[in-house]
């Protein structure tokens, strides 16, 4: 027996075995048959992959090619000359490896492949054959722990139910624990058509460093030390006018002043306005003066900044910022107030949003 794993197919004698070892050049080849002589002589699984430095499941995948075709299945041609392509079985069984122990370095890509699978790709293509196999390669975002598993469907839930607002009793952004009654401002009109757009606070500055740049000595720049105190709130628009504003901070009163800048420049028309739950955005005051001004708030679930397409905005804009130079706050703003116009034109930052979670409501935006 292998520990307690498989059973060990004597396809040799320890002598041949033995024999083998001695003629052996290629480390490949020596190291696996060390691994068989080390469960010839009765170590366990775990114990012969640890001596040889490999991990027990490499370890298990040879015995199971051993068992299935000897030395041949063992040891395939390690020569030079094409690498062998892996079959679609093959193929499948990477891709369960890999999603068990994502996410994956090159390297660690290129290693298993090496030690469980016997094949060997050019590290120049290995990224085109990984691409092949469907596999996302981007920077890990940090899951937040208190993220729900289902994120999307519970926005979708949401966003459908801020379409249907003649379906329900009371305001979209009531709650049933507020008593008071909520009215629209007599001057508001929100039969016009829907606008639909995000909402979010950043904190921009112009010694923000995001983009390379080329120099001849150490790069450096040498600019003013000015410093903004103060946040950018933004409001990407998909159909109506996107709005940038410079409160002092966030408090509710200065979130509203924010939400009546928004509804001056999209008059008549209701306005979905998606954000996530900062304390100040999920208030009763907040919720109250958005329906005041004809606005329902569709929040995000805790913990799903992901979900909210202004975020891809604030990091084009602080990467197109990041080199430019600028003597003082005023000049700053008018900077980020000119660059957020030219990219909330682009709806490619809310695409996959779009496809995601407005399908059966594109007819209702206009």
């Amino acid at each position: 027996m292998v520990g307690r794993e498989k059973e060990l197919v004597r396809h040799l004698s320890e002598d041949e075995l033995e024999r083998l070892l001695t003629e052996a050049d290629e480390i490949k080849v020596y190291k696996r048959l060390v691994f068989l002589k080390l469960l010839y002589g009765g170590a366990t699984l775990a114990e012969a992959a640890d001596d040889v430095g490999v991990s027990e499941g490499t370890a298990s995948n040879w015995v199971e090619r051993w068992n299935q075709g000897g030395l041949g299945k063992l040891t395939p041609n390690f020569g030079g000359g094409r690498p062998p392509k892996l079959d679609e079985a093959e193929q499948r069984e990477l891709i369960e490896r890999l999603r068990e122990g994502q996410p994956w370095k090159k390297q660690e890509i290129q290693h298993l492949l090496d030690e469980e699978f016997d094949v060997e790709y050019h590290p120049n293509y290995l990224p085109t054959f990984l691409d092949d196999l469907g596999l996302h390669y981007a920077i890990p975002r940090t899951k937040r722990p208190d993220r729900p598993d289902n994120a999307d469907e519970i926005l979708d839930e949401r966003v459908e139910y801020a379409f249907e607002e003649d379906a329900h009793d009371q305001p979209h952004n009531k709650r049933e624990d507020d008593d008071e009654d909520w009215d629209t401002d007599h001057d508001v009109c929100t039969d016009g058509g829907t606008v639909i757009g995000f909402f979010d606070i950043s904190h921009p500055q112009p010694w923000d460093n995001s983009q390379r740049v080329y120099s001849v000595d150490e790069p450096h720049t040498e600019r003013p030390l000015v410093k903004v105190d103060t946040p950018a709130a933004g409001f990407y628009a998909l159909s109506g006018e996107s709005v940038l504003s410079f409160p002092p901070n966030q408090e509710k009163e200065k979130i509203c002043a924010c939400f009546e800048r928004i509804r001056e420049q999209n008059p008549g028309k209701r306005i979905l306005l998606v954000l996530g739950n900062f304390s100040s955005h999920v208030c009763k005051y907040t919720r109250k003066r958005a329906h005041e001004l004809g606005i329902a708030l569709v929040f995000l679930p805790v913990g799903s900044p992901h979900l909210n397409p202004i975020e891809p905005v604030w990091k084009s804009l602080k990467w197109e910022s990041s080199p430019l130079i600028v003597d003082g706050e005023d000049e700053y703003r008018s900077l980020l107030d000119d660059l957020f116009d030219q990219l909330t034109e682009k709806l490619s930052f809310a695409a996959s949003w779009i496809d995601n979670h407005l399908d059966g409501f594109l007819n209702k935006i206009r």
